[in-house]
């Protein structure tokens, strides 16, 4: 199953990498699919149940999931930004406006798997996207504005602030960012 989840990963990322023609955004895109251990995990000790074969489907299924999500809001993001709107503002109108399509998907499928957790077979499976969906989705909500904002809106690396470059003992100097031409 191991193997499985590396080759998916692998496909997710080629795919996204295809999709947004960049190397560092699916990274950002990828970047919540570990935040749903931490729905799967308290999730399998809350119910007493093993962490099966079925659980790890469950795993990999909800990358997918997530990963969905996440595109999203980047996608959202970088529409906004092609039209002129900042940064700043482009993150917060995407959780905004993206925040109900992405929990109406979570919420289908939790019904889906709420389903199917008595099934002695498949409840590792139902527990896993049980769990995994609803944490994952949470901190995908906070996480995902977060890293893009980070990771994009910091080219000039660690001593640039909004604007700003810093200069050591909290002086800075204000300068306008150069405008960012995303090709059609």
């Amino acid at each position: 199953m191991g193997i499985a989840f590396a080759v998916a990963m692998l496909l997710i990322y080629l795919l996204i990498v295809g999709q947004f023609q960049s190397f560092i955004t699916p990274l950002i895109i990828m970047a919540p699919i570990p935040l749903t251990l931490i729905g799967i995990l308290p999730g399998h000790w809350l119910t007493g149940s093993y962490f099966t074969a079925t659980s790890m489907i469950g795993f990999i299924a909800l990358a997918g999931i997530i990963v969905r999500n996440s595109i999203l809001l980047v996608d959202f993001i970088q529409l906004q930004e092609r039209a002129g709107v900042s940064l700043s503002e482009a993150v917060i109108t995407a959780g905004a406006i993206r925040t109900r399509p992405i929990l109406l998907t979570a919420a289908a499928l939790m019904v889906g798997a709420f389903v199917i957790i008595l099934d002695p077979i498949f409840q590792g499976l139902a527990v896993s996207l049980l769990f995994g969906v609803g944490a994952s989705t949470l901190l995908t909500l906070v996480v995902i504005p977060v890293v893009y904002y980070h990771m994009m809106g910091n080219p000039a690396g660690p001593n640039h602030a909004g604007g700003k470059e810093i200069l050591g003992h909290g002086d800075t100097i204000s300068h306008r960012e150069p405008s960012r031409v995303v090709p059609a």
